[in-house]
């Protein structure tokens, strides 16, 4: 790359910003295109870790996107997408920033008319996206979810990781189609070693999030493709109802941690696990990275193990055992 295109390109990111670390890893990606932590410590004198926790900056941020299978690796996304992605989300800080005067104004008045309404519909995948976070931000001591596919604006929660940090337990239900998104299996690993608790259940068709069983936001359409609607509630007998909708999609979900004591080989848990999900074949190979011949001569191998006529029956006795 040209000196100037690239002093142009660090200008950008900069004002953007990114980090000149991220930077620089960033333009290290755009050469290889996708690439392994490992691969960037010693082109960039970092050590793995280092080159690690830039990526997950970056995937943050919408630089690059983490490959599906086992292994970490990342690619870069299209520079001008991505950077224009970029800036967009940068001017929409700034309004919320400009924002909060008037927010705070109507907090006031609303507090001098004797509170807020119990349903409030707010209109746009922002502002879906800002009231997901500012509830996370506000819950004290619990978050419950349910999640699946599509999404308003990225897969990742960098915000729950914060929150797990400071306390709050999370519980999550997630539909197996979630599962089949790029890059959402691995970051429901993270979450979970993190703390989070995480259940799937087929057939899910809400999505749903609860602060302290007193705040949620519930998409009235899962239609993303027009203008995007949200309820959010606050303490009143709908609110109530969706609690215990939640606490029964909970009890019938499928746990996706494993107990400390898993006699299963990893890869074999997760295969086990995405299994009872419900995830076809060819979805459960991609997550894994290997290839469909290599996933089903697992598969026979591990019914033999346990001794299961077929993957159904693997899965039972797995799930008896107290293995998935």
């Amino acid at each position: 790359m040209p000196h100037e295109s690239l002093d142009t390109a660090r200008r950008q990111l900069t004002a953007a910003g990114v980090d000149p670390f991220d930077e620089r890893v960033y333009l290290e990606m755009l050469v290889r295109h996708t690439a392994a932590p490992a691969e960037l410590a010693e082109p960039l004198d970092c050590s793995t870790d280092r080159a690690a926790r830039s990526l997950d900056r970056l995937r943050e941020l919408g630089l690059v996107g983490r490959l599906s299978g086992a292994r970490r690796r990342y690619a870069a996304i299209e520079p001008v997408a991505a950077i224009e992605a970029l800036v967009r989300s940068r001017t929409a800080e700034l309004d919320t920033v400009r924002e909060a005067a008037g927010e705070l104004s109507r907090l006031f008045d609303a507090a001098q008319s004797g509170g807020t309404e119990e349903v409030e519909v707010v209109v746009g995948s922002e502002a879906l996206g800002r009231w997901f976070v500012r509830l996370q931000q506000e819950a004290r001591e619990e978050v419950i979810t349910l999640d699946r596919p599509p999404y308003a604006l990225t897969t990742s929660n960098p915000v729950e990781a914060t929150a797990l940090t400071r306390g709050v337990r999370y519980r999550a239900v997630y539909a197996p189609e979630a599962l089949e998104w790029p890059g959402v299996l691995g970051d429901i690993r993270e979450l979970i070693a993190r703390g989070e608790e995480a259940r799937v259940l087929p057939g899910l068709r809400v999505k749903l999030a609860i602060a302290d069983r007193r705040l949620a936001l519930l998409p009235l359409s899962l239609d993303f493709t027009g203008e995007v609607r949200a309820a959010v509630l606050r303490p009143s007998a709908l609110l109530d109802g969706l609690v215990d909708y939640w606490e029964l999609c909970w009890r019938t979900a499928t746990p996706l941690d494993a107990p400390a004591d898993d006699p299963l080989a990893e890869d074999d848990r997760r295969m086990l696990t995405l299994l009872v999900a419900g995830l076809k074949d060819e979805a459960i190979a991609r997550q894994l990275g290997w290839s469909v011949r290599t996933m089903r001569r697992r598969i026979s191998a591990l019914n033999d193990k346990l001794g299961a006529a077929n993957r159904f029956q693997a899965g039972v006795i797995a799930t008896r055992r107290g293995w998935i």
